[in-house]
């Protein structure tokens, strides 16, 4: 048989593993798009995909894979390896007339169906010779997770982590590398209350509370979220997925009159949403509906989701660099730089532009704006930059009033004002403000959030764990976010909590998988947030480098949405018009609803890049009720939710195989039981466990 005949596959020879182990993918499908997992003269830099690279012409003894680079030297005496839950499986050349009792694999692993089957990621099996065919065309596909084979005949893993999910070297090691961890994400859990904040007319004072605030939060809720939710080393904190709708109910009109403490009033109508629709995603988790929904979920659906999420917020990005462009732009090149061109730098073994990429920018930058203010380069002769720009009178004053509000780095007195000590309470706001209209939208947002959960929670446990999660930890991990979210709507935040995405690029840049270090770092973030000055400190970031880092951070969400297409076909055709309609409609049609909030009677106090957002009472839709006039004008105004709907329909009603619509891969609960290191990696401790083993939809 020649090597491209795709014929009927002969039957399998007493030599090769027994049927229940896991199917070999095909080699063909790669052939028949033309896929060439390479870019720029680099091979793709995947945290589970499969990456192909040259055979090596020397052997190379046990290199350890790196990450970053994306290149994988595969040792000497391994063949072709087969692909298991996007993970690359080897066996030895010396076992491979013997037949090898491997783990049945959590992807459709067991008797081999005579019908068209699936291996890992939706793709489908391969026949014992298309193995050696891969073999003998040279070919090597390898991950930069390889495994091979134990004593026990069980399928190990050699990890490129330093710190895999179990391991706790020692609480110095592992506490640096738990602050590194939050560290290196300190944009993703303090730019939003940067955000919200000023937009609901709060001070300075009330933005260093929130952001203290969002600390203790995001502490607690990840040491929740590690013990007794998915048990993955994610952190949780407030997600980029609820700024949208949170404006949107910040510049609604009926918000828009108040007099006095507007800020107040406005954070108790966002908690009593925030509570309802994380009330919702508690009975999505914990019900088991969650199981059922993510069988619609898969990396293509996902990936236009998470991507709109960061493109829709292009208005507020560079327009407010342009206030002052001199600092904007400086920030904007120092973290292109760190990240990209300094990447590769080590300093003691570590990579310290790559993973401090963010707050090395941002400490750089302000120095620099400090120094220019201190020698007055903002300084003008009678003009006061305290003074409202309203009651300046001077025309010299008004035209450098713009530089003197947004370049200058003394203008926040939040430092100043902040207690040395302050404790988050519940309820610090007043009571939480419930109406139905902005619930419901809060609760399509938290499926939107949840869909976020799932791509994150399949991608890191490739990189940490054993095996992918079962659907039962899945719905366990949902309902938990969704507790998570109740206590950031009593606390008041001004949005829910939910694993943060950017979460899967750090643990693959630090190499940290480890869930002690992960909640060594969540311990001192709490302890953080009771130090006023610390929220103080953080409050008086000028807007400018704001929306300097955040012009970075949603790019940066945008890629990471887009990189789960690595578990699918990104060259069919299908998926790429999939993908490409539902980014365009979730830019083009936002736009057209958004066109009614954009009009000569709108409210001229919000500003431009928040007039998106009041379309909530002047949309298109126009019926008797006026509850649902506000959830159709604001829901379909919203980019992800028409990214979300766009995907998930066409996906599931679009013929594809699951090969190449790259189908999530989650452990079968079967198979779980037999195999103690999945066990050991998401069972519940404290035996919490033996309460779910009569739940068996949120159990293992």
């Amino acid at each position: 048989m020649s090597n491209s005949d795709p014929k009927p596959r002969p039957k399998p020879s007493p030599f090769l593993p027994a049927p229940e182990s896991s199917p070999l993918p095909p080699s063909s499908w790669a052939k028949r798009t033309g896929f060439r997992p390479k870019f720029s003269g680099e091979t793709n830099a995947s945290d589970s995909g499969q990456i192909s690279v040259p055979p090596k012409p020397r052997e190379q003894p046990d290199n350890q894979p790196d990450l970053e680079a994306g290149r994988v030297k595969a040792a000497p005496t391994t063949p072709s390896p087969a692909v298991v839950n996007g993970i690359a499986t080897a066996l030895p050349i010396e076992n491979k007339d013997q037949t090898v009792k491997r783990r049945r694999d959590s992807d459709g692993g067991g008797a081999l169906k005579k019908e068209s089957g699936h291996g890992a990621n939706g793709q489908g099996p391969a026949g014992p010779r298309e193995g050696t065919r891969r073999a003998a065309r040279n070919e090597e596909v390898v991950d930069v997770l390889p495994q091979s084979l134990e004593d026990d005949g069980l399928v190990g893993r050699h990890s490129h982590m330093k710190y895999e999910l179990r391991d706790t070297p020692g609480l110095v090691p592992i506490g640096l590398y738990g602050f590194q961890h939050y560290l290196s994400m300190l944009g993703s859990l303090i730019l939003i209350p940067l955000v919200i904040v000023p937009a609901m007319g709060g001070s300075y004072e009330d933005t260093s509370t929130v952001v203290s605030t969002v600390l203790f939060i995001s502490g607690v809720t990840t040491l929740l979220h590690i013990s007794f939710g998915s048990r993955l080393p994610l952190i949780q904190g407030p997600s980029f997925v609820y700024l949208a709708p949170a404006l949107a109910v910040i510049n609604s009109a009926e918000l828009q009159g108040l007099s006095g403490n507007n800020f107040k009033h406005i954070m108790k109508k966002l908690q009593g949403a925030i509570i309802i629709a994380s009330a919702f995603q508690v009975l999505l988790g914990y019900s088991g509906l969650m199981s059922v929904i993510s069988r619609l979920i898969n990396p293509v659906v996902v990936a236009p989701t998470i991507a709109a999420v960061g493109l829709s917020f292009f208005s507020y990005g560079f327009p407010l660099v342009g206030d002052c462009l001199e600092i904007g732009v400086v920030q904007i090149l120092l973290v292109i730089i760190f990240s990209l061109y300094l990447r590769k730098i080590s300093v003691f073994g570590h990579r310290v532009f790559l993973i401090y990429t963010v707050p090395l920018g941002l400490g750089i930058t302000w120095a620099a704006a400090f120094l220019l203010t201190e020698t007055g380069a903002y300084s003008y002769k009678g003009c006061d930059p305290n003074i409202p720009a309203s009651n300046i009178i001077s025309d010299h004053c008004r035209k450098h009033v713009s530089r003197m509000k947004h370049c200058r780095v003394d203008t926040s007195h939040a430092l100043k004002s902040s207690p040395w000590f302050r404790f988050p309470y519940p309820l610090q706001w007043g009571t939480p403000v419930f109406e139905l209209k902005m619930a419901l939208v809060m609760c399509v947002v938290s499926i939107i959030a949840s869909v976020d959960s799932i791509g994150s929670y399949h991608a890191s446990s490739l990189l940490v764990a054993s095996r992918p999660p079962t659907r039962g930890v899945l719905s366990r991990g949902i309902g938990l976010e969704g507790l998570s979210s109740v206590l950031a709507g009593l606390w008041g935040t001004g949005t829910g909590s939910t694993t943060l995405t950017e979460n899967v690029h750090t643990i693959a840049v630090t190499k940290m998988g480890s869930r002690r270090a992960v909640e060594i770092g969540a311990g001192v973030l709490i302890l953080l947030s009771l130090i006023g000055k610390v929220g103080g400190f953080i409050a008086s970031i000028p807007q400018v480098m704001v929306a300097a880092l955040l012009c970075f951070m949603w790019a940066m969400l945008a890629a990471l949405g887009l990189s789960n297409l690595r578990y699918s076909e990104a060259g069919s055709s299908r998926n790429i018009i999939i993908v490409g309609l539902s980014l365009f409609f979730s830019l083009s049609v936002p736009a057209y609803f958004q066109q009614y909030g954009i009009s000569p009677n709108s409210n001229l106090s919000v500003p431009s890049y928040f007039q998106l957002y009041i379309v909530a009472s002047h949309g298109p839709f126009h019926s008797k009720f006026g509850g649902l006039n506000y959830f159709l004008n604001t829901l379909l105004s919203l980019h992800m939710v028409i990214a979300f709907l766009v995907a998930i329909i066409l996906d599931n009603t679009v013929p594809g195989s699951r090969q190449e619509r790259g189908v999530y891969v989650w452990s079968e609960t079967e198979a779980a039981g037999r195999e103690p290191a999945i066990t050991k990696d998401y069972e519940l401790p404290f035996r919490v466990g033996r309460i779910f083993r009569w739940v068996k939809w949120v159990g293992i």
